[in-house]
């Protein structure tokens, strides 16, 4: 099949011919014509498969066929500001022969330039919920018009906390609307969403959950300790095959010092979280996606809908406690087709967390070694005594909450978590020598006072 069959407007399909794409994918194959034909529709489908231009450009296409509104007649929300900027990157690369009026509504960056938008006529709007809702309540936002509602990362959104967001947003829209929700994973908190914003929905499966990521080589070292783990780390980003790297960290603290003591051991390195401006966060992608910047260190903010061409591994630093999430991170490397490498670095006291990535995948991990910097313990020496789960003795849960897979934690409306953090102003020589701090001490994490923040103000800093 080719782009030509989908029977697009001939700006579209220019468009689309022009950015150097003729054979739809698999999700835009099976996508495009159920969203032409008016249907509701939930798609499931991971990150680098063209999600984007299977709902963009059908939607693209519903807009060139009627008379504007003035008012936004399309809509698409988006889970954090990166994503929300290429989904708008790409209604303008799509669109660029149609002269729509477009918005992009994020939190963390000033209103002005956003209330100018606003007061002009638009035909679609694209943001983040907490932006999204702030101007609806302020009434400067008009949804009574929107004919297309599409929720992209879903799942992420709800993880993020925003589906109280996400529902009050979809009631100020017209209920006659078409609604298409994207989603990488599908859980029952999916399924009572779906249910109340979807009418009769049709159903595509793209790639399951356990997404093999053929064309990624899959690598485990086991780490003695935190020391141990940052010398095998310098010893990856020396290898001459790393090219671009994103190394994902738990925290933003340990984001903002593991890039500190890469750049003060010579290897240029810049953090990317939800506590940095947005302006920062956009030069630091463009300096990643120019090749001026060859290691990025995230967090999970960078794991949903970052596309960035070249990157040729990425590097757990901090094993992810979700499986979902080691899926996702892992696909910033080996997209359209190209082959990646992900290397997860394991602490013994984060087996659990590697156990529990292998069952959700499917695939079981080597550990292998570097000459010169071998563990002293085996995976198999490293098992708890009291169990898979945790240490004997322990009971589980004590403390904290429970998230979705019974792990205590503490987490933020960012997504990001704020784990445990060391003593302030300690930090540890990159090389892990003799006398250091003891960096990674633990403590108990700060906890807000109240009830939290306001959701206005979470929206601005957090989306």
């Amino acid at each position: 099949m080719s782009f030509d069959s989908l029977q697009l407007n001939p700006a579209i399909l220019k468009a689309v011919l022009d950015a150097g794409y003729d054979t739809p994918t698999p999700i835009q194959t099976q996508a495009i014509p159920e969203i032409l034909a008016g249907h509701d529709l939930i798609a499931s489908a991971q990150t680098g498969t063209g999600k984007t231009a299977a709902f963009m450009l059908p939607a693209l296409q519903r807009l060139s066929e009627t008379p504007r509104a003035g008012t936004p007649r399309l809509l698409v929300l988006a889970p954090t500001r990166e994503l929300a900027s290429q989904v708008q990157d790409a209604s303008v690369k799509y669109g660029r022969h149609l002269r729509l009026r477009s918005a992009t509504i994020l939190g963390g960056m000033p209103y002005g330039k956003q209330l100018r938008q606003l007061s002009g006529p638009l035909d679609l709007v694209v943001g983040t919920p907490g932006r999204l809702l702030d101007h609806l309540e302020r009434g400067r936002l008009d949804l009574s018009k929107v004919e297309m509602l599409i929720l992209d990362e879903a799942d992420r959104m709800l993880d993020m906390g925003f589906k109280e967001d996400v529902e009050r947003i979809a009631g100020a829209c017209p209920t006659q609307r078409q609604t298409l929700l994207f989603t990488a994973t599908w859980n029952p908190a999916m399924q009572q969403l779906a249910g109340k914003l979807l009418r009769e929905p049709k159903r595509i499966e793209i790639a399951g959950q356990r997404a093999r990521h053929e064309n990624i080589t899959q690598r485990l070292h086991l780490a003695d300790d935190e020391g141990h783990r940052d010398r095998l780390l310098e010893k990856l980003v020396e290898h001459t095959d790393v090219n671009k790297a994103i190394i994902f960290t738990a925290t933003k603290r340990g984001c903002d010092e593991l890039a500190e003591r890469l750049n003060a051991a010579g290897h240029p390195a810049a953090p990317l979280h939800g506590d940095m401006s947005q302006g920062l966060r956009t030069r630091t992608l463009s300096r990643l996606r120019s090749g001026r910047l060859k290691l990025l260190v995230a967090t999970d903010v960078a794991a949903r809908g970052l596309d960035v061409d070249g990157v040729s591994h990425v590097i757990n630093y901090d094993i992810p406690r979700f499986a979902e999430d080691y899926v996702h991170r892992i696909g910033r490397t080996g997209r359209a087709g190209a082959a990646g490498t992900a290397v997860s670095l394991v602490l013994h006291r984060d087996l659990r967390h590697l156990d529990r990535i292998e069952r959700f995948t499917g695939q079981a991990l080597e550990a292998e070694t570097i000459v010169g910097l071998e563990p002293t313990r085996t995976r198999r020496s490293s098992r708890p005594a009291g169990g898979r789960g945790r240490p004997a003795g322990r009971p589980a849960g004590r403390g904290g909450y429970r998230s979705r897979d019974g792990e205590k934690g503490y987490a933020r409306g960012d997504g990001e978590s704020r784990g445990y953090r060391g003593r302030a102003g300690e930090g540890r020589r990159f090389n892990g020598g003799e006398g250091s701090a003891p960096y990674g001490e633990r403590r108990r994490p700060e906890r807000s006072r109240g009830n939290g923040p306001r959701r206005s103000e979470r929206s601005a800093s957090s989306v």
